[in-house]
């Protein structure tokens, strides 16, 4: 069942039990507030006849020394006929509670005849036929005998109104149960409105649609519920988005490793059976072992750049502080006049926080990129200076540049821009995902300018002080 429904049949519910209720209780104290004055007026009934019937019996000759029973039943007569045309009946009993005089329709049981007492009067409701009474008994004296007189006063007409009370009373909840009924309907679909949304975005998000937002409606409890599903429904996107950027990446990953593998151990494999099939003078034989010398030298130094990699990732800094003349000697020292590449050294003196030998490894990859992006004689310059957040670190050079697109993915692991000119230099795309990677342990990234045919600047800042790694959404690539 639905959820506006299940409002509407619970509204509906309480409103007829209230109603019944209410109604009833109402109903049912006006009837015992009208039966409370009729008992009083079948009291005064009684008194009235109780009079009446004493000074009749005053005014009787006094033949004899007792009320005789023809007497009694005369003024009994008399007292019928002063009654006539109205709804009282009455009856006369002797001390012996034998019937003297009875009122034509008056009931015949005597209950109520033997439950009265000296100086007392008693009353009970009576259903002797189609209609109601109240029958009233108390004891008289009249010439020193004792008689009872019973009455009987119809209160039908009061029954009869509760009955037609409880039957407009019950029409009027009737029509009030449809018109709340139809009021209610549309309130409680006004109200689960927000549920219905909430349920469609459930829905859609379901079949894929992770793009798609709930309507908020209000702003209440329920718009704050929805509004939160459209907070964890973007954070869901976003993850989503991510792990199949993540597959993507483990896919391209897994491809490109493949392919580098296959090149190299083509090579390997093609010399080593030329090799093994046929007998080659020295000057081939040297050309097939030195091929699979330096295919076997390339793979060697792919496995150790994915393992530095996958170290890095998993692993913790261990860092102090460093003098950045000890970064810029070493690289004086590998770089030197000798390079077809003439090296340019800018740098201020200073101190940074970090681990010495990762931060050559950083430099190192990015001068040597920075070679194999260059013509022979083009300069590189290394630059270093302080700045307010950190020492600031760049690698120039003026080679071929790189398009925006390839700077987004370049820090892929065996992402290449140009792959016959890497590999013709040994390059595996490696370089660059290891620097990002060992970057993010100082809390730094990565930033890359470049123009196409103009030359690129790859430049990263290394605070002074212990800094948290930077998030990787938060890396600057």
């Amino acid at each position: 069942m639905k959820f506006s429904y299940k409002i509407l049949l619970s509204c509906i519910i309480t409103m007829a039990v209230a109603l019944g209720i209410g109604g009833y209780l109402f109903v049912n104290d006006v009837f015992e507030a009208s039966m409370e004055r009729e008992m009083e007026q079948a009291a005064d009934d009684s008194n009235i006849l109780q009079f009446a019937f004493e000074t009749a019996a005053l005014n009787i000759p006094a033949k004899y020394d007792l009320l005789q029973n023809s007497a009694v039943k005369e003024i009994g007569a008399n007292l019928e006929k002063r009654g006539q045309g109205t709804t009282r009946f009455l009856r006369l009993s002797d001390e012996n509670r034998e019937i003297l005089y009875s009122s034509e329709g008056f009931v015949e049981d005597k209950d109520l005849l033997a439950s009265i007492e000296k100086q007392t009067r008693v009353y009970r409701v009576i259903h002797p036929d189609e209609h109601y009474y109240i029958q009233t008994g108390t004891e008289i004296t009249a010439l020193d005998r004792t008689l009872y007189l019973e009455t009987m006063r119809d209160v039908t007409a009061v029954y009869k109104e509760r009955t037609r009370g409880f039957l407009v009373y019950r029409n009027l909840m009737l029509l009030i149960l449809v018109v709340s009924s139809v009021i209610m309907f549309f309130i409680s679909t006004w109200l689960t409105r927000p549920i219905r949304l909430l349920t469609k975005a459930a829905k859609n998000m379901t079949d894929g649609d992770y793009s798609y937002r709930a309507e908020q409606v209000s702003r209440d409890e329920m718009g704050q519920l929805t509004q939160d599903f459209n907070h964890m429904a973007g954070v869901l996107e976003k993850n989503i988005h991510d792990l199949e950027a993540e597959v993507q990446a483990r896919e391209d990953f897994i491809a490109a490793f493949s392919h580098e593998l296959k090149t190299p151990l083509t090579a390997v494999i093609g010399y080593a059976d030329l090799l093994r099939s046929r007998k080659l003078d020295d000057e081939k034989h040297f050309l097939s072992a030195n091929y699979i010398y330096t295919e076997g030298k390339r793979l060697e130094a792919m496995s150790l750049r994915l393992l530095d990699i996958i170290v890095t990732k998993r692993g913790e800094l261990t860092a102090q502080e460093i003098d950045v003349e000890v970064l810029f000697g070493y690289l004086k020292d590998m770089y030197g006049e000798q390079h077809k590449n003439p090296f340019v050294f800018q740098y201020e003196p200073g101190r940074i926080y970090g681990e010495a030998d990762l931060l050559k490894s950083v430099l190192l990859n990015l001068a040597d990129n920075a070679c194999k992006a260059s013509e022979p004689d083009q300069p590189i310059e290394i630059l270093g200076e302080k700045r307010k957040e950190g020492y600031f670190f760049a690698v120039q050079d003026e080679g071929v540049g790189i398009s925006e697109e390839d700077c987004q993915r370049i820090t892929e692991a065996f992402y290449m821009v140009d792959k016959s000119r890497s590999r013709s230099r040994n390059g595996a795309g490696l370089g660059l995902a290891l620097c990002s990677e060992i970057l993010k342990l100082h809390g730094s990234a990565l930033e890359i300018t470049s123009t196409l045919g103009e030359g690129s600047t790859f430049a990263f800042v290394i605070p002074y002080k212990r800094q948290p790694a930077v998030p990787e959404e938060e890396a600057v690539m």
